[in-house]
């Protein structure tokens, strides 16, 4: 599925949105730099949020702020859905009461029927506006997005975080904390005392990823950040996000991006710069 919204971001639009009726899963969790507001319209999608698993319905919205891992999928293959997913920029928001609140409330949210319509409503006129070429075209998209998260943050209530009682969030977080070094399915299984084909099966089954895909899709994440943070080298990155060689890093970067390191730290300093 080709994320329009999102690649009206890259191309530098401050706020960019999209109605999508589809049936895929994402396999791997992604960030990105800016926000992200996601109504949930029809079906039911679970949302991976960092160590966290959310169900949303019908009305619910997800936020996610900018560089927090996350990702969506149905339990069930080629299970139907449709959303709204608003991008946004943190310079869009004008309050900075507001926007010190995104940045610090991602999660899953609960408005009542009346406030729900009404952030469906307005979320329906952003795509208008989007759509239109008028000289008052950003002032109105803006205008509208800062109507939507206000109107979230004051009458949304937000879902507590799961806790991580569950088996597969106690993996995720033992994964997320010791990404670093050589995590074996066999030395996972026998630390939960539980068996590896047990283990294996409840981790698919919630996260429609295998282990393995799990453990080299946080291990790359985290080399992207390193990559953007500092000026270690490849070989440096490679070795503190777990992997026995570089040459094994660059094949896994590229199977998880589609891109090499090399490509991704050109691609982001000629965005950071242009």
């Amino acid at each position: 599925m080709v994320d329009k919204a999102n690649m009206l971001m890259q191309q530098g639009a401050a706020i960019a949105a999209e109605r999508v009726y589809d049936n895929s899963n994402m396999y791997q969790s992604h960030y990105h730099p800016h926000f992200e507001l996601y109504y949930l319209e029809e079906g039911t999608r679970l949302h991976m949020l960092e160590n966290d698993i959310y169900q949303t319905d019908p009305g619910d919205i997800m936020l996610f702020a900018p560089f927090i891992m996350h990702h969506s999928y149905s339990k069930k293959a080629n299970t139907d859905f449709k959303r709204i997913a608003l991008y946004f920029t943190p310079e869009s928001i004008e309050d900075p009461i507001v926007l010190k609140k995104l940045k610090f409330q991602s999660g899953l949210y609960h408005v009542d029927k009346k406030v729900g319509q009404y952030i469906h409503s307005m979320l329906g006129m952003l795509l208008m506006e989007q759509d239109n070429q008028d000289d008052l075209r950003n002032a109105s998209m803006k205008a509208l997005l800062n109507i939507i998260v206000i109107s979230l943050l004051k009458s949304g209530i937000q879902e507590n975080k799961p806790e991580s009682q569950t088996l597969v969030g106690k993996v995720i977080d033992y994964i997320d904390r010791n990404y670093m070094n050589d995590i074996k399915l066999d030395d996972l299984a026998d630390y939960f005392y539980i068996s590896k084909y047990y283990l294996c099966h409840e981790f698919k089954k919630y996260t429609n990823r295998t282990i393995n895909q799990y453990i080299n899709t946080t291990r790359i994440l985290y080399a992207q950040q390193k990559i953007m943070d500092n000026n270690l080298n490849f070989t440096e990155i490679a070795a503190e996000c777990g992997f026995a060689s570089c040459t094994h890093f660059g094949r896994t970067f590229k199977a998880v991006t589609g891109v090499t390191p090399s490509e991704f730290k050109s691609n982001y300093k000629e965005k950071r710069w242009s």
